[in-house]
Parts: structure tokens; C-alpha cells; sequence
């Protein structure tokens, strides 16, 4: 099969949609299948290496499109209008084109593909209206708009996959035809508890303190700054791994937290498991890889009760979920944590059970059972029985908000 995949991110970059982007292809190569990755490019002068990956040093194929920054997000590429996105697509001469958080690039590569007359699959990963409202664009207009984009570009492709039951029930509601599921992979042999670093731990919290941490961009829908009264929590030293546009502002309002920038690979995996406790913040998350990557490393989570981390979070079992935007009820639930470490292994190891199953190869083939009846469904044959994911996610029925964490009793708090 021959799939042109259209991403709006791609490395170097790092996020979730570049990560999985990759993987992804790669799966695609695993399997026999050729990909073509279309992407915006980096900013001039930046490096973009060829991505190798195997015992083989297979190359990805990648064509980088002309690029702008973002206005207030220059880390941020978008696609310029150009010749070489449809001379890309049609020299790749698809079965499918892949539309990887379609927004800009994916929106054109879209309508290329209806002009050579050939499906698309759109796959659902940004909260666009969550951060229109995020970064003041527009206001309640900005969101709307952003909502009105999405549904013109997803009503155009052959069916949207969403990454969770929170993101899908959203796409529904706001009028997103042909939804279905199709969550994102762990590497839980990179990410494991085995690599846990008490030298590290010992660095990072001379003290004995409970070592706290929050992984991912530095970025004002994250709502790092919520961690404020985590910081202050006496026996508890906050970390934080990632950087962005918000890395000086945060280091201004959390002065007693540790910031060890961006980490990737190995490292990364060796912040994660040296952790006693995972925190996310952001309440946009259509997934939340960040919070998988924990649960493989044998680390209990606090997340908010919104997006993504209803599915992956057992309240209460692996971690616990709190009210969104609510900076008492993350610095309560923490707090919670930090004095029970019986509590926290357990939460850890649970989690761990969780995410084992959940492997880039099995959602690998679970993308590749959508591409087959997409492709059936083109030719107007009977499509293959449909698969249910075979990906144990944590129960989302009903879909009750989680209740503020009650406040804790004093004989509870952290010494």
C-alpha cells in the first residue's frame, strides 16, 4: 500500500503528533507499505536530518513544504501554499492520504486528494478550539471558527479517527461525521521501571523529598502553573522536564521547582522512572502520551478529570483524577499521594499493567485494519469485519465528571 501521510508536525519537533507521526510510519515500513511524510519545514537554518530507524537504516521519505511561524509560537511551523504538497502526493501516487491533525497542510493535502480521486483518513489529535480559547485568538469566535475548520476538513475525508472516547464524543457533538477510535501506543520496554536512578532521585531531592514531576511543553494550555502550591507542599520537590514559550515565566512562579529543560530517549526515560509521582495539568489533552509514558515507567498520575486522561487514569487505582483548571485540587490530590507511598506503588504497578498491552505495533495494525476498510469502502466493496481495538483503555461509561478530591484530613498531609 502506498499512503502519503500530510502532518502538520514532524522531527525535530516534539509533541505528540510529530511522535506518533513517526511511529507510524515506521509501523507502515515494518509492514511492507510505503510511505511519503509531507510536512511543513523547519525554520531556516535549522537542521533536519534524514530519519533513520532499524537494523537496516531504512530512511523515511520526506518532503518539507516552505514554512512561517506561528504569530506567538515560533517553535510552531505552517505550511506556505506551494507547488510541491500536490506534486508530492500525486508522484507518491497514493492508495490513501493520511491526514495527521489536519489544520493547514492536511486541509490542502485534503482537497488534493479529492482532486486525483483518492480517500482520506483524517486522524484527530489538537484540541484547536480549546487552544484558540487558550491563546485569546478570537475569543468565543476564535473557538467557533476553530470548531467550523475542523468540521470542514473532517467532514471531507472518508471517516476521523480520534484518539479517546472524550475526544470522539467532542467531534460528534460538533457535528464530525464517520468517528472512530484509534488511541496511541507505548513503548514500555524504553519506558520501565527498571530505569529508575536513586543517584538521580538522591540529586534531584537531597532531602528524601517526594520527587513530584511534570513531563511535556511549556506552553499556556498546559497549565503548568497550576503546580504553584505543589512546589510549596513541604517533604515534596517538583521537577520539570520539557521547555517552550513559557519556560521563564514558569520559573518565575515556581521558584522552588527544578527545570532540567527538554530531555529525549534514554534520559527522558530515566526522569520518568526516577519520579514517585507523575502530575499533568493541561485540560486540552485529546490524549495525553505523556501520561502513558508514566504508567509504563510504574508511576502513579494526578491529571485533570477532562480530554484523554479519563481513558487512560483508573480514579483512584492508578492515579487520580482532579477537577480541570483547579490548582487546590492538584495541589490536595499530591499532597494526598505524597504521604502514602504503600499507595503509590500500588497505583504505579497498576498502571504499569494497564499500558503493557498498549504497543506501537498493536495500534500499528489497528491503523492499518481503518486504512482497509476505508480503501473497501472506496471501491464500494464490502469492507472487512470490523476489529474492536483489543487495547484495554480504562472504562468510560458512564462519563460522569470526577468531584473535586475532598479536602485532606490534617493527620494525612505530608510531614
Amino acid at each position: 500500500m502506498r499512503v502519503v501521510i500530510a502532518t502538520e508536525s514532524f522531527p525535530p519537533e516534539v509533541n505528540g503528533v510529530a511522535h506518533s507521526v513517526l511511529r507510524t510510519a515506521e509501523h507502515l515500513v515494518r509492514r511492507g507499505h510505503q510511505p511519503l511524510i509531507v510536512t511543513p519545514a523547519p525554520a531556516r537554518g535549522a537542521s533536519s536530518p534524514a530519519h533513520t530507524f532499524g537494523p537496516d537504516a531504512t530512511v523515511l521519505p520526506v518532503v518539507r513544504i516552505p514554512s512561517v511561524p506561528l504569530p506567538g509560537y515560533p517553535q510552531v511551523r505552517l505550511a506556505l501554499p506551494s507547488s510541491r504538497l500536490g506534486a508530492a502526493i500525486a508522484g507518491h501516487r497514493p492508495d490513501l492520504v493520511h491526514l495527521a491533525s489536519p489544520f493547514v497542510l492536511g486541509a490542502r493535502a485534503a482537497v488534493e486528494a479529492t482532486r486525483l480521486g483518492v480517500p482520506s483518513l483524517a486522524v484527530y489529535q489538537t484540541d484547536l478550539a480549546g487552544y484558540a480559547q487558550a491563546y485569546r485568538v478570537g475569543g468565543a469566535l476564535g473557538a467557533g471558527a476553530a470548531w467550523h475548520r475542523i468540521r470542514t476538513v473532517h467532514r471531507a475525508a472518508a471517516r476521523t479517527l480520534a484518539p479517546s472516547t472524550p475526544a470522539a464524543q467532542d467531534l460528534t457533538a460538533h457535528g464530525v461525521p464517520r468517528v472512530h477510535l484509534w488511541p496511541r501506543g507505548v513503548d514500555s520496554l524504553r519506558f520501565h521501571p527498571r530505569h529508575r536512578d536513586e543517584a538521580l532521585h538522591r540529586a534531584l531531592a537531597p532531602g528524601g523529598e517526594v520527587l513530584v514531576g511534570y513531563v511535556g511543553r511549556l506552553a499556556p494550555e498546559k497549565r503548568v502553573d497550576l503546580l504553584a502550591g505543589v512546589g510549596a507542599l513541604p517533604g515534596v520537590r517538583l521537577v520539570v522536564v520539557g521547555d517552550g514559550p513559557s519556560a521563564p515565566a514558569l520559573r518565575a512562579a515556581l521558584p522552588g521547582a527544578v527545570f532540567l529543560g527538554r530531555r529525549t530517549g534514554e534520559e527522558l526515560a530515566r526522569c520518568y522512572a526516577t519520579l514517585d509521582l507523575f502530575v499533568h495539568t493541561g485540560p486540552l489533552e485529546t490524549f495525553c502520551q505523556t501520561i502513558q509514558e508514566a504508567m509504563a515507567s510504574g508511576v502513579p498520575v494526578v491529571a485533570p478529570a477532562a480530554g484523554g486522561p479519563l481513558d487512560l487514569v483508573g480514579h483512584r487505582r492508578t492515579g487520580l483524577l482532579v477537577a480541570p483548571r483547579d490548582a487546590r485540587a492538584v495541589t490536595q490530590a499530591v499532597a494526598e499521594l505524597a504521604a502514602d507511598r504503600p499507595r503509590r506503588v500500588a497505583y504505579g504497578r497498576a498502571g504499569r499493567a494497564d499500558v503493557t498491552a498498549r504497543t506501537w505495533e498493536a495500534v500499528g495494525d489497528l491503523l492499518l485494519r481503518h486504512y482497509a476498510e476505508v480503501l473497501a469502502e472506496h471501491r464500494g466493496e464490502t469492507p472487512p469485519v470490523p476489529v474492536a481495538p483489543v487495547l484495554p483503555m480504562t472504562p468510560m461509561t458512564p462519563m460522569t465528571p470526577v468531584a473535586p478530591l475532598l479536602p485532606v484530613p490534617a493527620e494525612e498531609q505530608p510531614a
